[in-house]
């Protein structure tokens, strides 16, 4: 029951959250609201859409058992978490990080402040290193800038057998990719597959060199925002880690390049380097990886039609 002795309207508090939201100028404040309503009473968005579908109320959603029920018995603890996810996302705080998890191809990742949070454009990033890996006996790939390890999880998840090393300097993005690795490990050893993630710098000579000439696929979404270019997004701009953003000059261009060195000496005669990048930075990272004694150097476009990763191979 509320203050005035009713029931609460699901649809109400739907209703509620995305006024706020969308006066707090959230771009989806609508799709927001349901994500963190069903998130504080413990349901999935499907039992969240039937039940609104139905126009039932908070007590009826709980007293179904689509909720979870909270540790006092009382659907006042879950109200409260709303209201208080809500105030955070009004605030801006990415709603990833208040959700502490998001979807990203077939996983299910946990994320919180201090990584980088994995964008959908980037699925097509990992889709080239699939479909590159796809037919290779036991395929070696490695992702360097792993943040929370959405990318070589994927692979370690996805192309059975496969040996995956990932490589991250941030000691923050670090630990969340242990945990996201923590949470896979069934599903890797599944796959058959093996996954180690080191804490490094992706740039420097020293790191898996044990791996020189030998590997497969290298795969990287780097930092590579011009350092000129703050983002407009206010979820990006106060609350990505710069580590992860930055390209490192005015371009962007100057990590992305330092890892196009590095991919050049880890990669076995005719492996594949795919490295996401910055809309604008396609005909330089071409430019870049041709300059460096790559073939086949190409940039390709995402679902939305911008350039988005580049495709390189060392000369066999």
């Amino acid at each position: 029951m509320n203050q005035q002795g009713r029931e609460t309207s699901l649809a109400e508090l739907v209703d509620r959250g995305h006024r706020l939201l969308t006066q707090a100028g959230v771009s989806t404040p609508l799709n927001d609201a349901r994500l963190i309503l069903a998130e504080a009473l413990g349901c999935d968005l499907h039992q969240l859409d039937q039940s609104l579908l139905l126009d039932r109320t908070v007590e009826e959603l709980l007293t179904k058992g689509a909720g979870r029920i909270c540790a006092d018995g009382s659907r006042s603890v879950a109200l409260d978490r709303y209201w208080s996810y809500l105030q955070r996302r009004a605030g801006r705080e990415p709603l990833q990080y208040i959700l502490g998890h998001a979807y990203f191809r077939y996983l299910d990742l946990r994320l919180g402040p201090g990584v980088f949070i994995p964008r959908p454009e980037t699925e097509t990033v990992v889709q080239a290193g699939v479909d590159a890996l796809t037919g290779v006996d036991h395929p070696l790939a490695v992702d360097l800038c792993s943040g929370s390890g959405a990318i070589g999880l994927s692979l370690a998840t996805e192309i059975p057998g496969v040996r995956v090393r990932a490589v991250e300097i941030d000691k923050e993005a670090y630990q969340w990719g242990v945990l996201n690795a923590t949470a896979q490990e069934a599903a890797i050893r599944d796959a058959g597959s093996d996954y180690h993630l080191l804490l490094a710098d992706a740039t420097d000579s020293a790191t898996l060199s044990d791996l020189d000439s030998q590997v497969d696929l290298v795969i990287s979404n780097p930092p590579y925002v011009p350092m000129d270019a703050t983002p407009s997004q206010t979820e990006v701009r106060d609350w990505d880690p710069d580590l992860a953003l930055y390209g490192g000059s005015p371009d962007g261009c100057l990590l992305p390049c330092r890892i196009l060195d590095r991919a050049m000496i880890l990669l076995a005669p005719g492996g594949l380097l795919v490295m996401e990048h910055d809309a604008s930075q396609g005909p330089a990272m071409i430019a870049a990886a041709l300059e460096r004694g790559y073939l086949e150097a190409r940039t390709h476009q995402d679902l939305a039609g911008r350039d988005r990763y580049l495709t390189a191979r060392r000369p066999a």
